[in-house]
């Protein structure tokens, strides 16, 4: 039998905006992922730590984060949890993180941190997933050069496009100066709505800017995708049936399949 070694796969889930779908995207394509059988690390360096505490309640486990690998008082492998799927884990955050552009400030070659940290785990998984906060600062930065692709979720909103400029331009920035290899994985179209005429709109502009870049598959509106951080459970575990977890069930087929 032979057996074909697969490449770890390292993607920054990225827009400068809030409230696009960037963490419920991190969690829920996780979440399927492993659903899948890959194995997943999910590396959260937003300081607000939804993604964290989207997955669960790690309150008795941490007192230890991203921080720390961060600040080299820990090794990476050292912080990461396992959560209530098999192939999911998750590399946590929490508000201490908000220090790290201040205190990184001085440090040389400081965009290459994560990238440095990731390097000895990376071969432990098949998709490496980086949530990033809603900034470009050295965090971004450093999910940017760590990563292989960038995954920009695209909310179905006016002005959704012209507000991607700066991502876009950070990007270009990135791939001249410190990543040369980082290419854009997708851009997903997040809370749609089939029944407006704008979500058709935001659409029909995005495939007219990025072309066959836009996933097929369109993350909907849904109570349910809503309401599972809550409860600390993506949406395959907290509803199974609803359209989100379907929605996000197909984009990771189609990220598989993509290669």
């Amino acid at each position: 039998m032979i057996i074909y070694k697969t490449m770890t796969k390292i993607i920054a889930i990225a827009n400068q905006k809030g409230g696009v779908g960037k963490t419920t995207t991190a969690v829920n394509l996780g979440a399927a992922l492993s659903a899948a059988e890959k194995r997943v690390l999910l590396v959260d360096i937003d300081p607000q730590a939804n993604a964290t505490s989207s997955l669960g309640d790690f309150q008795n486990l941490l007192g230890k984060s991203i921080y720390d690998v961060f600040a080299e008082r820990i090794n990476l492998e050292d912080v990461i949890i396992k959560t209530e799927m098999d192939f999911l884990s998750l590399l946590p955050s929490d508000i201490s993180l908000a220090a790290v552009d201040v205190e990184l400030v001085d440090k040389v070659s400081r965009e290459f941190l994560l990238k440095e940290k990731l390097e000895k785990s990376k071969k432990e998984y098949d998709y490496i997933l980086i949530d990033c906060p809603p900034s470009l600062q050295i965090l971004t930065v450093n999910a940017l050069v760590a990563a292989d692709s960038v995954l920009i979720p695209l909310q179905s909103e006016y002005y959704a496009i012209e507000g991607l400029g700066k991502l876009l331009n950070t990007i270009n920035l990135i791939q001249h100066d410190l990543n040369p290899d980082l290419i854009i994985e997708g851009v997903l179209i997040t809370m749609y709505d089939q029944r407006l005429n704008l979500s058709k709109q935001v659409v029909e502009e995005a495939l007219k800017y990025f072309k066959d870049k836009v996933y097929k598959t369109y993350i909907p509106r849904n109570v349910k995708l809503a309401e599972s951080p809550s409860f600390g459970k993506p949406i395959i575990l907290y509803d199974i049936n609803s359209s989100g977890a379907r929605a996000y069930m197909k984009l990771a087929k189609e990220i598989i399949k993509n290669g």
